[in-house]
């Protein structure tokens, strides 16, 4: 796994959030965890790159994206 940043982008009580960090975990890839409802400045993030919906996903190098999608996540694994 390469060692550019993930950051992960969610809010307590998101199945899509749980479903995207455990996907991540399950596959050893490490990431950062940016709670919406605990930092205000991590909401104004969110808001900043134009989403609404979470999880946000956002890795150097992509574009981010929002919701839990593996075929997104699996390009993650071989970047």
């Amino acid at each position: 796994m390469s060692n550019k940043n993930i950051v992960v982008y969610t809010k307590p009580n998101c199945m899509q959030c749980n479903f995207t960090k455990k996907f991540l975990d399950d596959n050893n890839i490490s990431y950062i965890i940016k709670d919406v409802h605990a930092s205000e400045e991590a909401l104004a993030e969110v808001k900043n790159l134009g989403f609404q919906s979470l999880p946000v996903v956002v890795f150097e190098g992509t574009e981010p994206f929002f919701g839990f999608r593996p075929d997104l996540l699996e390009e993650l694994i071989t970047a």
